[in-house]
Formats: C-alpha cells, sequence, structure tokens
C-alpha cells in the first residue's frame, strides 16, 4: 500500500482522514453557498448506493483515523441509510476511527438516530446552531428554532456523545452586540468540549449577498472586530483555548451537572484547564478537531460524494457538484472526478502555508520543511517581516505565528503565502 504524509508530516500506511459530502437539506439557508438540493426519497436512496460504489473504489487505499461527514446536512440521512453506509464501511474496515464527527442540523435529529449514529461509532457531533435568537435563525433561513438546539444537545448526551461542538455565527445582519452577548452567554452554559464561530461571508450567488447588494442592509466591519473580541474573552474565560481563527476546544472533558431538558441554560463559568500532557507538537487543546487539522497543517485526504475534494498522493481531485451526475458515473463503474491538478511544489508549499497559518501556534519552521520541503525563512522571509511591522505576525526562534490581531485579518495574511 502506498505511503502519505500524516497530519504531522509524519509517514503511515495508506490516507488517514476521510470527508463525506452529504448534500441534501431541509431547505437552503440565506448564507450557504456550498453545493446542496432539496432532498426526496429517491436521490437519497441513489446517493447512498453511489457512496457505496465510492467508498469500494478508495477503501484499499485509507486507514481512517479521522472522518468527517458534512453537508449539507448529514442528519436528513434515515436510520435505514444510516444503516446501509456504516455497514459497507464496516465491510471495508473503514470503522474505527479514533475521530468520527457528523456534522447534525437541530431539526432533523431524533434520540434514536443519535444512538444509531453512536453505536456505529460516530463519537463527534458539530451541531448547526449559528445563532440562539429566533430574529437571526429566520434572518439566516435556518429551519431550527432555539428549543430544538436543547433538546438535541440533551439527546445527545442522552445518547452517550461526549464530545460536541456547537456552530454559531456573528456579524449577521441585524445582530447587534447585545444580541450576541446574549448567545454566546448559553451557548457557553451548554458545557459543550468545542466551539466554533465564524463570521457571516458573502458569498456571491446566494440570497444575503443578493440583499447586501439590493441595500437592504450594510456591513459594519467594526461590530464585526468587536464581537469577535467578545468572543475569544469569553471564550477563554469558559474554558476554551482557541487553537485557530474561529475554533476552541477544551483540554479535556470536564464533569458538570446536565441542565434541565428544553430550558435557557443559566450561564456559568468554567475554570480554564492546563494539562500539559494532552498538547501535542504543535499546542493545541486536547479535544481540538483533528479532521480540520490535517487540513491545516496539509495532510492528505479523501473527499467522496457530490462536489467533494480529495488530496491524495500530490493531486487534487474534485467531484462533480451534481448528485445525479454523481450517482450516474458510479452506476457506470466511473469514478466521478470533475477536474484533477497537481501543484507545483512551490505552490503547494505556500497553499500549505496559508492554511496552516490559521492556527494559533503558526508554523513550527522545522516542521514545515518537514511536511513540504521548504523553508518559511527563504522563501517567505520577506511576507513574515511584512507581517510583523503591521503588528500581524510574530517570528520567533522555532515558527512563525500571527498575533491576536493578525488572526483577525489571517485571510489577508494568507493570501500573501500563496505563490
Amino acid at each position: 500500500m502506498p505511503k502519505c504524509l500524516s497530519m504531522f508530516g509524519l509517514y503511515s500506511e495508506g490516507v488517514g482522514s476521510l470527508y463525506v459530502h452529504v448534500p441534501f437539506c431541509a431547505r437552503k439557508c440565506s448564507y450557504c453557498a456550498f453545493y446542496s438540493e432539496a432532498s426526496n426519497g429517491e436521490i437519497v436512496n441513489a446517493y447512498v448506493e453511489a457512496l457505496i460504489r465510492e467508498l469500494e473504489i478508495v477503501a484499499a487505499d485509507l486507514q481512517p483515523q479521522t472522518i468527517f461527514f458534512g453537508g449539507g446536512t448529514p442528519t436528513l440521512l434515515n436510520l435505514r441509510q444510516w444503516e446501509r453506509v456504516f455497514g459497507a464501511m464496516q465491510r471495508l474496515n473503514l470503522l474505527g476511527a479514533s475521530e468520527f464527527t457528523v456534522e447534525c442540523n437541530p431539526a432533523t435529529l431524533s434520540l434514536d438516530k443519535a444512538r444509531c449514529l453512536r453505536c456505529w461509532g460516530v463519537n463527534r457531533i458539530s451541531m448547526g446552531v449559528q445563532s440562539l435568537d429566533e430574529t437571526m435563525l429566520e434572518r439566516l433561513g435556518r429551519v431550527h428554532d432555539r428549543q430544538m438546539v436543547f433538546k438535541s444537545f440533551d439527546q445527545l448526551r442522552q445518547a452517550g456523545f461526549d464530545n460536541l461542538n456547537l456552530d454559531l455565527m456573528f456579524a449577521i445582519p441585524g445582530q447587534t452586540l447585545e444580541i450576541w452577548r446574549q448567545t454566546l452567554a448559553e451557548a457557553l452554559a451548554f458545557g459543550s468540549e468545542h466551539l466554533s464561530c465564524y463570521e457571516v461571508i458573502y458569498e456571491e450567488d446566494t440570497p444575503l449577498f443578493a440583499q447586501m447588494q439590493a441595500g437592504k442592509f450594510t456591513v459594519d466591519e467594526d461590530l464585526a472586530c468587536a464581537m469577535y473580541e467578545e468572543l475569544v474573552e469569553r471564550a477563554a474565560v469558559a474554558g476554551f483555548h482557541q487553537y485557530e481563527v474561529a475554533n476552541f476546544a477544551r483540554n479535556r472533558r470536564i464533569d458538570s451537572p446536565r441542565p434541565p431538558a428544553l430550558g435557557p441554560r443559566p450561564f456559568s463559568i468554567a475554570p480554564a484547564v492546563r494539562d500539559a500532557s494532552s498538547i501535542a507538537d504543535p499546542p493545541v487543546p486536547g479535544l481540538a478537531c483533528q479532521h480540520n487539522i490535517n487540513y491545516w497543517r496539509g495532510g492528505s485526504f479523501y473527499g467522496l460524494g457530490p462536489s467533494a475534494t480529495s488530496y491524495v498522493h500530490g493531486v487534487r481531485t474534485k467531484n462533480f457538484a451534481n448528485t445525479q451526475l454523481y450517482c450516474e458515473q458510479l452506476q457506470q463503474g466511473r469514478r466521478p472526478t470533475e477536474s484533477s491538478e497537481e501543484l507545483l511544489p512551490l505552490a503547494r508549499a505556500g497553499e500549505t502555508a496559508a492554511f496552516g497559518l490559521r492556527m494559533v501556534a503558526g508554523w513550527p519552521f522545522e516542521q514545515f520543511r518537514r511536511a513540504t520541503g521548504q523553508d518559511l525563512r527563504e522563501e517567505w522571509a520577506r511576507d513574515m517581516q511584512q507581517l510583523v511591522e503591521r503588528d500581524w505576525g510574530c517570528i520567533e526562534p522555532d515558527r512563525f505565528h500571527l498575533t491576536a490581531l493578525g488572526l483577525r485579518f489571517a485571510d489577508a495574511a494568507a493570501e500573501m503565502f500563496l505563490r
């Protein structure tokens, strides 16, 4: 079996990360630019069978340590469809990953479904909360309400999940700083193990972008910055460690009384946890999302499903962003690949540098050299110095990383490293 780079630059047998795109949604959110479509029983069943065929094609080259089912809305699959997928993964020896994440929409979860996921080895759930304010949820086009969030969280705990991520959004049109503070207070009071918080991005061909272009609202950058600062401060007080621009995790699970079901949680502050034995190199909290770290560190991964991207053996491929065509290709025994490219070493290294700088730890120079064969201190010396002069970056003896201010503008900083 071919060897490939693992997430920390070491050689291992087989590709260690698997992403599966489930392209179905009950309704398209107003901000979403990911490939998704409305679901019906016939197309979902066809997708499941096609996905199994794609799994069979790549299984021999996979030894997944991390698995991530994203979307779309993976929890739109019914119990029978999940059993079909998991049964195939078991037959192909693809279960048993140390981290197995499934994205969840609170409107599409049940206790039976949560128990099914847990029974088959899913051990991490990322719940798309986005907001706990009803007006903001409506503005985003979400199909759930705040009470569904409380109910789903309790169901996941009841099913045995002890690694839960809450996904939030800020700088939503019409969202005030006070609304954001209240959402943060309630979200932190859940006692989840992980927190992901993203600023709204206005992607072309989305309803929210069209509304902005029509002048229905304006973007307040100062308010967005204030919300981000509020997030970083409150997450730290609540015991989370920021390890990436938008991601916060605990070092270990904490024991805390479960709040009563179906009601607002009183805000409480958990003590910060510091356990040096659980911190890897580069330092990340123990419950950080290892699947995403593999992306940020330039590791290989297979991406299956419509529109999914893979990076394997130095080649990036992308599947057709069309579920019907995806299914037809696999039914005919063909890979559903729309495009393929092999980046030149310097271009790939620049891309890896850009992604990795999103992490608070930045890039240790030696680790970057092992992962890419390039030296940050040579090709990117001028770029790093420019970021230092802006107070966006910091050069240390063993690494380069962005400052707190630089993390706020990580996308702009990352562009400087592309080649």
